[in-house]
């Protein structure tokens, strides 16, 4: 809601002197490398979690609703970005047999608990890559650019009344500019506030490393991994059918992207002069990764107050990394000294149709991440150039794109057959390695394997199911809301307990 406080608190955030922010920040980069050093971060054994971003629906007609606050308060959701989204998360758990059925029991349970209150007031939650649905009564491109200007100041109405949200909208005041646009095939939009950031929702699997120092080469790792990975869990085709160029149903079908999510991402966020949001570069080190934090563009300087935390003693660039969204991140936190931890953030993967094929994503990022170094894996000589191609091949066309590997005995393919099967022997041999047995671990990596094995993933599936309307005669709104409607029937049946290769079955 548009109101003189929250401009108020805006054009405060907004104030902070930007060179007594960033030598604040310079400063907290030696506290950081000194806990490293000490072994602060490090851990008995690695530790896994995950945070879920959701979309509201109205039960009967599937269209996009606004969440009421106290709702999403009561449920034990918390805001996102935009009024019509939710997240959720896991609690860190020991990366072994019981650690994984309790990041699967604490996720559906969140699930569950949420599923009865909002359907009393009407909403379902739904879990997917990227919004297509409008409001009742409004298209997109009504919803989306909806935005009042107080005291000099553009407050976008359908974004959550975080300063922080708002303040990044504003950012060209502090020497930031963000696009704020939508740039992909046949959708071309400008606007006035980062909103388009609302349409896209995430997973976000995290592993905690053992041994702090481990990271640069674990990260590494994931970099090498994000394009298939990405590929597999495609989840993001269409926008909303009003935001298209006039342009044919067919050539929309044509020409869409499986991980639209990325390009959304991208678009609204970065500038012309600063690629905030992208493909991060190898690190060495753990004073290089916590260097590439700091000297990244700051987009809002805001004075940080202290919480009583640890990392107080670093709260600047805990504030800083909060915009540092690269698709792989390293994080060092450290609430408390005894709960200090150096982890790997994984932030492709857009949400999933179940709560099984999220936690299936977690369990196969966590065995690669607990395999593929302890093997010394040669993926680990793939360029990085090439690891980034990749990523983008893969955001383009999903299991169909090509892709560069090295296998476990040093040679390149670009056979995704190859590709897939180093990939699940890897996840298993790292399941294995923290005594998750392979039968335990198929629960989680199976229905994922079978998605390479039909070469269908969720994206997939929904960009089929348009095809067949437009070629019935549906024009392109019919074909997309059509699609979506079918996504939405199938996971209502299967989203606490079901998996996506249900549906294709």
């Amino acid at each position: 809601m548009a109101t003189p406080d929250l401009a108020r608190q805006v054009q405060e955030a907004l104030s902070t002197d930007p060179e007594t922010f960033e030598a604040a920040v310079r400063k907290e980069v030696e506290a950081v490398t000194e806990a490293v050093e000490a072994g602060t971060f490090n851990n008995p054994q690695a530790i896994v979690g995950m945070e879920h971003e959701l979309f509201g629906v109205d039960d009967t007609t599937d269209e996009l609703v606004r969440i009421p606050r106290d709702l999403l308060r009561y449920v034990g959701f918390t805001r996102e970005l935009g009024l019509h989204q939710a997240e959720t998360h896991t609690s860190p758990q020991s990366l072994n047999r019981h650690g994984l059925a309790a990041q699967e029991a604490e996720l559906q349970a969140r699930i569950t608990a949420a599923e009865r209150p909002m359907r009393r007031e009407g909403y379902r939650l739904v879990s997917a890559g990227l919004t297509v649905p409008s409001p009742a009564g409004e298209t997109m491109s009504e919803y989306l650019p909806d935005t009042a200007t107080v005291d000099g100041i553009r407050v976008a109405a359908n974004m959550s009344d975080a300063v922080r949200y708002h303040a990044m909208s504003n950012a060209g005041r502090a020497g930031y500019e963000p696009r704020m646009e939508l740039d992909a095939p046949h959708v071309s939009r400008q606007f006035d506030t980062v909103i388009p950031e609302s349409l896209i929702c995430s997973i976000q699997p995290h592993f905690q490393v053992a041994n702090a120092e481990d990271l640069p080469e674990q990260f590494r790792y994931a970099l090498r991994i994000a394009a298939p990975v990405t590929a597999l869990t495609a989840n993001s085709p269409f926008f909303p059918p009003d935001l298209y160029d006039d342009v044919p149903a067919e050539a929309v079908i044509e020409d869409s992207h499986m991980e639209n999510r990325i390009g959304v991402f991208e678009s609204a966020l970065n500038a012309e002069d600063a690629q905030k949001v992208c493909f991060p570069r190898d690190v060495e080190t753990c004073t290089e990764a916590v260097e590439h934090i700091a000297a990244d563009r700051t987009i809002v300087p805001m004075t940080v107050e202290t919480e009583g935390r640890f990392d107080d003693r670093w709260r600047h660039l805990r504030h800083k990394h909060g915009s540092y969204w690269r698709w792989v991140r390293p994080v060092f936190e450290a609430p408390t000294e005894k709960d200090a931890n150096a982890r790997i953030e994984f932030r492709p993967v857009p949400a999933q149709p179940t709560a099984r094929d999220c936690i299936g994503v977690l369990a196969l990022f966590a065995g690669l991440m607990a395999s593929l170094p302890r093997r010394a894996h040669p993926l680990y000589d793939l360029g990085w150039e090439q690891a980034r191609e990749n990523f983008y091949a893969a955001t383009r066309d999903g299991l169909r794109a090509e892709m560069e590997y090295i296998d476990s005995d040093g040679e390149r393919t670009s056979d995704a057959a190859r590709v897939y099967a180093d990939l699940f022997e890897h996840a298993y041999d790292g399941l294995e390695i923290h005594r998750i047995d392979r039968g335990t671990a198929a629960a989680y990596l199976e229905p994922l394997r079978r998605r390479v094995e039909r070469g269908v993933t969720p994206a997939r599936w929904t960009v089929e199911r348009a095809r067949e309307r437009v070629a019935d005669g549906a024009s392109l709104e019919e074909a997309v809301h059509g699609a979506h409607c079918d996504y939405v029937d199938r996971q209502q049946r299967t989203l606490v307990e079901g998996s996506f290769v249900d549906w294709l079955d």
